[in-house]
């Protein structure tokens, strides 16, 4: 990953005139009450929540805001009435950009002595903002620090101009995977997250140690201190009295957890773990659920991980979604839970992320059975590094080159396309059969039909397409004798695949790179 990875109501008094007889007070307060139950009962229209837009119903797109940025990594919002953006730069440097004038020239805060920004991944990385920072003029940084590279978090005074690092850890031997999340959890508790420490396939074995802060995920309570540290250790910590465990570690089985973040709505967590190579990986916690091991480097996503580090009858929790790079990403990047007024009705409620390489925009939400909805609804400009929101909810990104800021926007737009899926499953074999229906008002002449396989699943034959699997992404081509779908119209086609369990369908389809609705 570039480091570059309420109701009001009107009550009026009711008086009642002197001697009113009782029979008469009664039937008037009876009245009264039902009036006020009346008045305060949802309509018939109200009374459940609107059913969601479907998610390959919904388009993301961005509007550049600011230029000029150098090397942006991270974004957040001060809850202090101004409306501003603060923008870290890799080199060590904190930008404010307002919506009415834009990119400030002056830097809000310049640490850029302190910083190690060597190599590509190596810099300031993260900020976050306590909910205090309009009184106490606090932020805290994530950043890697001079001489050595150890990863840092920090304190910043801005009334005091003043840098005051909290706890490292040292990262010297590889410049890769510091990680350098920071977010304040619904708690008020700050979490951090730092790499596994570089290289590649976890040569530390970091990912399942207990005694590193290295690939986990940290949480630290910074409002006050306990000596001789300069934080305190949440006594509800899930590792505090583990022995030869750091008390910090929150989540472990971590590869490179570059963004991270909270929903507002239930304190959920959702992290964007960037992948070895074979899979990028989003992984969505309950509120409150520390100790848990996400499974690295046993695990890259859902598979196995040649050589990984296993322990005897560990128990690892499973990503909600993965993709692999053949796809054409290649770097993960966590967003966040919309949870913004404009857009409220669409998107409500939905997981934005995206990736670094490719730009997909995925979109994925809890179909309340268990398991994610999940579609790729547009793109992101080039190499994305990080999503943020206002106050108020609304999202922004950062790209890494040229250096932009982006606002982004979301629009009900009816797919153009609808697949149907036919699964004949027997053993360790299927055969699925695809319906892919022209929805839209002008044929398709030339198409390519692309959707991911269920782990396992290795495709045998194919009929009525030229297909290719790559990983567990496959594109199908037309054949000559349907390369036209007028409108209105279907083709048909379809593949046997073996399988290691799961025959299940794929879950989202693009044609010529759009959102298909799917159908049965």
């Amino acid at each position: 990953m570039s480091a570059s990875p309420c109701h009001i109501h009107d009550h009026r008094p009711i008086v009642a005139p002197r001697r009113r007889p009782a029979f008469l007070l009664s039937t008037l307060l009876l009245a009264v009450a039902a009036l006020l139950l009346t008045a305060l009962a949802p309509s018939p229209a109200a009374a459940a929540d609107p059913s969601p837009v479907p998610l390959p119903s919904i388009s993301a797109t961005t509007t550049q805001v600011a230029s000029g940025l150098r090397r942006p990594t991270a974004l957040a919002a001060p809850d202090d009435g101004t409306d501003r953006l603060f923008i870290t730069e890799k080199s060590g440097r904190v930008r404010v950009y307002h919506p009415d004038t834009g990119l400030a020239s002056a830097p809000l805060l310049d640490i850029t002595s302190s910083v190690d920004e060597s190599g590509n991944e190596r810099g300031l990385l993260g900020i976050a903002l306590p909910p205090d920072f309009a009184d106490s003029q606090d932020l805290y940084l994530a950043y890697t620090a001079l001489p050595d590279g150890a990863v840092t978090l920090a304190r910043y005074r801005l009334d005091e101009s003043r840098l005051e690092p909290l706890l490292a850890q040292p990262h010297a031997e590889y410049s890769n995977h510091n990680g350098g999340q920071l977010a304040f959890g619904p708690d008020g508790k700050l979490y951090w997250s730092i790499g596994d420490g570089g290289g590649s396939g976890d040569p530390f074995r970091s990912g399942q140690r207990l005694d590193t802060l290295l690939g986990k995920i940290m949480r630290v309570d910074v409002s006050r201190a306990c000596a001789p540290l300069a934080y305190c250790v949440p006594g509800d910590n899930p590792f505090v009295d583990t022995p030869g465990a750091r008390p910090e570690i929150w989540l472990y089985g971590l590869r490179n957890p570059w963004r991270f973040s909270f929903d507002r709505a239930d304190g959920s967590m959702w992290i964007g773990d960037v992948g070895q190579g074979r899979w990028e990986e989003i992984d969505h916690l309950p509120a409150g659920r520390g100790g848990l091991n996400l499974g690295w480097s046993c695990y890259e996503g859902l598979e196995k991980f040649e050589g990984g580090d296993c322990a005897p009858g560990a128990q690892h929790t499973e990503p909600v979604f993965t993709y692999s790079p053949y796809t054409g990403g290649c770097s993960v990047i966590g967003g966040h839970v919309y949870r913004g007024r404009e857009y409220a009705g669409l998107v409500g409620g939905v997981h934005i992320a995206t990736d670094y390489c490719s730009s997909t925009v995925w979109a994925l939400r809890p179909d309340g059975r268990g398991g994610y909805e999940q579609a790729e609804i547009g793109e992101m400009p080039t190499q994305v590094t990080s999503v943020g929101t206002t106050v108020d909810g609304e999202f922004y990104v950062v790209n890494d080159l040229p250096g932009g800021l982006h606002r982004v926007s979301f629009a009900q737009e009816e797919p153009t396309c609808r697949v149907d899926r036919t699964v004949t499953a027997w053993g360790t074999g299927a055969t699925v059969d695809l319906t892919v229906t022209n929805t839209g008002g002008t044929p398709v002449s030339g198409w390519t039909l692309a959707f991911p396989l269920s782990l396992g699943q290795t495709v045998v034959s194919d009929w009525n397409t030229e297909l290719f699997q790559g990983g567990n992404a496959v594109s199908a081509a037309n054949a000559p004798h349907n390369a036209t779908i007028a409108p209105g119209a279907s083709v048909t086609l379809g593949y046997l695949v073996e399988h290691t369990g799961d025959a299940s369908p794929p879950p989202r389809f693009t044609l010529n790179g759009d959102a298909c609705a799917v159908g049965r």
